[in-house]
């Protein structure tokens, strides 16, 4: 007779094989964007046609809704099985912040408890089928991490976000090096905030640097997927949970994400 955990993994294994590609957006560290690539890396395939999903595992400071402006939504369910909250352009969601009772509310849990949530997004979540599940983690290596890759067999790989600065580089090497341990496919690295582009002259300038993530990713033999400078129009898109990916006047910025987009998608058909 098998355990609980035991059936709640077949759960899990049969929700999964409905989705074409799961892949984990990480970080070495937190302050580098990785929310922010994660959502609307979201929209960019789904505005390719692809059947999209997001989950937020970054249980302690889950910022996925409020970048799609979906505060103060909270999931529905029938006792056995959790629907997940569909966003504009029918982006599927699902994260933290739309169990707690309010955005202030602090997650105090430790491993197992966290480990228990995690479980029970990939279980009890009617995903459906989909062609991507883009997964937004908390920086660092932890329990989150650790238990997404255990839980998800068939994980297509993690993508790297970092900013050029030497401080998030080493960790975002750190970050190469855990997935590489746990034999996971690197997809690629993201420099994030790489150059500001001036909102007056619209020249660039090396706010943070640039070139840190390239050099990581040659160095550490894993692809380099692109540059995404920052713009005072990125962060103001954010925090109106209006996904800069959908906004037509910051063009050289959306084909940077459209073109990171086609090498994921690239690199997963193979």
């Amino acid at each position: 007779m098998k355990s609980n955990m035991e059936e709640q993994q077949d759960k899990i294994n049969d929700r999964m094989s409905k989705i074409k590609h799961k892949i984990v957006v990480m970080s070495g560290k937190g302050g580098v964007g990785k929310t922010t690539v994660a959502v609307n890396l979201a929209y960019a395939l789904s505005l390719m046609g692809k059947k999209v999903g997001l989950l937020d595992i970054d249980l302690h400071g889950p910022n996925t809704a409020k970048m799609l402006g979906l505060e103060g939504k909270t999931l529905s369910s029938n006792g056995k099985e959790i629907e997940p909250f569909i966003a504009a352009g029918g982006l599927k969601v699902i994260s933290m912040a739309m169990v707690l009772k309010s955005s202030d509310e602090p997650v105090i849990w430790r491993g197992p408890l966290k480990t228990g949530a995690i479980r029970q997004f990939l279980s009890d979540v009617q995903w459906g089928e989909l062609d991507y599940l883009i997964i937004d983690s908390p920086p660092g290596t932890g329990d989150e991490l650790i238990s997404v890759y255990q839980f998800i067999t068939d994980m297509d790989g993690a993508i790297i976000v970092t900013t050029p600065q030497d401080v998030a580089v080493l960790d975002s090497t750190k970050a190469i090096t855990f997935a590489k341990k746990l034999n996971i496919h690197v997809i690629g690295i993201i420099e994030n905030m790489s150059g500001l582009i001036c909102p007056h002259c619209e020249k660039d300038i090396d706010l943070f640097g640039t070139g840190g993530g390239e050099k990581t990713a040659s160095d550490m033999n894993v692809p380099f997927l692109g540059k995404i400078p920052i713009e005072p129009a990125i962060v103001k898109s954010g925090d109106s949970g209006k996904p800069f990916i959908l906004f037509d006047n910051l063009t050289a910025t959306i084909n940077i994400m459209n073109e990171i987009a086609r090498k994921i998608i690239k690199d997963t058909d193979n």
